[in-house]
């Protein structure tokens, strides 16, 4: 351990230590957990410097406020929120950009706002941090307390200790674009219990609209709406599940199963989401709108295959940032910046 740690001063409302999920372990009853929105995970530590993999904070809803206790590190958030900086020299306070990566110094504290665009956002530090892996993985998986920074939540007071002690003066980076999730409906492929509800039942499934509701959490995004109609109740005995499948209880309102998602389950299945709609699911909250399609398997793969293809080239095209330029008022008010005056009715200069 080096001895350097981000401490942290308010914890925002869901701020948790996550990668890419804690695979293999399923037939053991482990979920793999991880990012809900792992696009962004992967950017924001491409802009850090890191392997893709790298844990970072996943922030949800309301991000948290960080001080530094290092020489020096550099941090890159991916997400859409306001982002302050306190410097530690008691400086005024001023707004950093997203999609960029930043060196902060020792005592330097930045403040993660609402996020503004989707539910997640990402904040990665160079070489990640030095928290003992979990089965392999650094995902915290709440329900049962394990893996992250001590299997939660972070609170504050929480001291998250970082692999390197000090981050060199360089470059910083930024994205030269945003990630595009796409629009319209979601993606899905029906199946496994398609024959478990009727033709009506389909229907309603795919032609209205659903909404997220106030029990979506990491486990699932419960959806409110018309009711789907099952053939024969929704009782199945229990079976494998997928990130993506969507449940259909006995009330007939579908669940749409996340990151945390059990390993088994006994109720219907109606359909899966596609992996390529997967991320902009992991950014759906509460009150928000969506409704279903259809896809085939292959159309799914081929969706699949043009996503990867632009988040690398979205990595590949990561440049060099502007420095960020600062406004000094004090010094502003010292110098002269009028060079001279014309009277508004002689038209003579002065």
């Amino acid at each position: 351990m080096s001895g350097a740690f981000l401490d942290i001063v308010a914890p925002g409302l869901m701020t948790s230590l996550q990668d890419l999920g804690r695979r293999g372990h399923q037939a053991s009853g482990m979920p793999v957990a991880g990012a809900m929105d792992p696009v962004a995970l992967r950017l924001a530590n491409a802009l850090a410097g890191n392997a893709e993999n790298t844990a970072a904070l996943e922030i949800g809803y309301l991000g948290p406020t960080l001080s530094v206790a290092a020489g020096a590190v550099r941090v890159a958030f991916v997400g859409a929120a306001k982002l302050t900086l306190q410097p530690a020299d008691g400086g005024e306070p001023r707004p950093l950009r997203p999609g960029r990566s930043l060196r902060l110094k020792r005592g330097d504290r930045l403040a993660i706002g609402a996020i503004e665009a989707g539910a997640v956002a990402y904040l990665a530090v160079q070489g990640g941090f030095a928290v003992q892996p979990f089965l392999g993985s650094l995902s915290t998986y709440m329900r049962a307390g394990l893996g992250g920074f001590a299997g939660r939540a972070l609170q504050a007071g929480d001291r998250l200790p970082l692999k390197n002690a000090t981050a060199e003066e360089g470059d910083e980076h930024e994205l030269a674009d945003s990630f595009d999730y796409g629009s319209g409906p979601v993606r899905v492929v029906l199946g496994p219990q398609e024959d478990r509800f009727t033709a009506a039942g389909i229907a309603t499934f795919l032609s209205e609209p659903y909404t997220v509701t106030k029990e979506a959490d990491r486990m699932g995004l419960r959806l409110d709406g018309l009711v789907i109609e099952h053939t024969s109740g929704a009782d199945i005995a229990s079976e494998g599940l997928v990130t993506g499948c969507i449940q259909v209880p006995g009330n007939g309102r579908p669940i749409i199963l996340m990151a945390d998602r059990q390993t088994t389950g006994g109720y219907t299945k109606i359909a899966t989401v596609i992996s390529a709609d997967l991320p902009r699911c992991g950014r759906l909250k509460p009150g928000d709108s969506l409704n279903f399609a259809t896809v085939t398997v292959a159309e799914a793969e081929a969706a699949r295959r043009e996503q990867e293809t632009r988040i690398r080239a979205l990595i590949g095209g990561i440049r060099v940032a502007e420095p960020d330029v600062r406004l000094d008022p004090g010094a502003l008010y010292t110098v002269n910046l009028i060079s001279g005056m014309v009277d508004a009715v002689s038209g003579e200069g002065r």
